[in-house]
C-alpha cells in the first residue's frame, strides 16, 4: 500500500487477501508493514496510514534468504504477510502464510505420483540413514520426508514420501526391523486427507 492510503482503503486490501498486515511504501522505499489493530487502535480509517508510519513494524527480509529464515520469523513475530527488500532497502514484494504454504507444498513433493508412510519412532532411535536404506533397498526412492515432534513425548513422526505407490515391500522391511508403521496413504484420497491434516498442523504452528 502507499503511504498515502487511508486506513479504511488497507483495511479493505487486508480483507481482499485475507490477511492481517500489509507493506507500507513511499514511492519504492519500504516504511514498514501495518496491522489491522494499529488502524483501529489509532483511529486511522480516515488518515493516511503514513500518519503513524513511526509505529509500523519495520521487520523485513532480503531477497537471498532462505524460505526457511522467512517462514521462522513469521512465526516468531505472528507475521501474516512479511515484506522482501533489496539491499537498498527497496520493495520488492511481500510473502503471505499461503505463499509459503504452496511453497513448502513443493519442497515436500505433495504432488508427485506415489505414496506415503508415516513411522513413529523415538528420538533415541531415529536414523534416517537407516530408513534411507531400507528403502532404497527395495528400489525406492525417498522424493521428501519430514519430522513432526509428538509434544511431551519423546517420540518422532517420521513421514515420507515415496516414489512409489505399492509399498508393501517397503513396509514389510520397516517391521522386520521393528519399527512402527503408523500410517499408510496410497490413493489421492488418503493423501488429500493427509496434507489437509499437514496443512492445517502447519498453519496452528504459524499461530495466525
Amino acid at each position: 500500500m502507499q503511504s498515502t492510503d487511508k486506513g479504511q482503503k488497507v483495511l479493505n486490501s487486508m480483507d481482499v487477501y485475507r490477511v492481517s498486515h500489509l507493506p507500507v511504501v513511499k514511492g519504492n522505499n519500504y516504511l514498514g508493514l501495518v496491522s489491522d489493530k494499529l488502524i483501529y487502535d489509532l483511529n486511522l480509517l480516515n488518515e493516511p496510514v503514513e500518519k503513524e508510519a513511526a509505529k509500523f513494524n519495520s521487520t523485513h527480509v532480503h531477497e537471498d534468504q532462505h524460505i526457511f529464515e522467512v517462514a521462522a520469523l513469521m512465526y516468531k513475530l505472528k507475521l501474516s504477510v512479511i515484506t522482501v527488500v533489496s539491499a537498498g532497502h527497496d520493495y520488492l514484494g511481500a510473502i503471505t502464510l499461503y505463499d509459503l504454504a504452496r511453497r513448502f507444498a513443493r519442497f515436500f513433493s505433495l504432488q508427485e505420483v506415489g505414496g506415503v508412510i508415516v513411522l513413529e519412532v523415538n528420538e533415541n532411535d531415529y536414523s534416517l540413514a537407516h530408513i534411507s536404506q531400507i528403502v532404497e533397498n527395495n528400489d525406492t526412492k525417498i522424493l521428501s520426508s519430514f519430522m513432526d515432534r509428538i509434544p511431551g513425548t519423546q517420540t518422532l513422526d517420521i513421514i515420507l514420501k515415496l516414489d512409489k505407490e505399492d509399498l508393501s515391500p517397503v513396509i514389510q522391511t520397516f517391521m522386520r526391523y521393528d519399527y512402527n508403521v503408523k500410517g499408510v496413504y496410497l490413493d489421492h484420497s488418503m493423501l488429500s486427507d493427509l496434507y489437509l491434516d499437514r496443512y492445517d498442523q502447519f498453519m496452528k504452528f504459524m499461530n495466525i
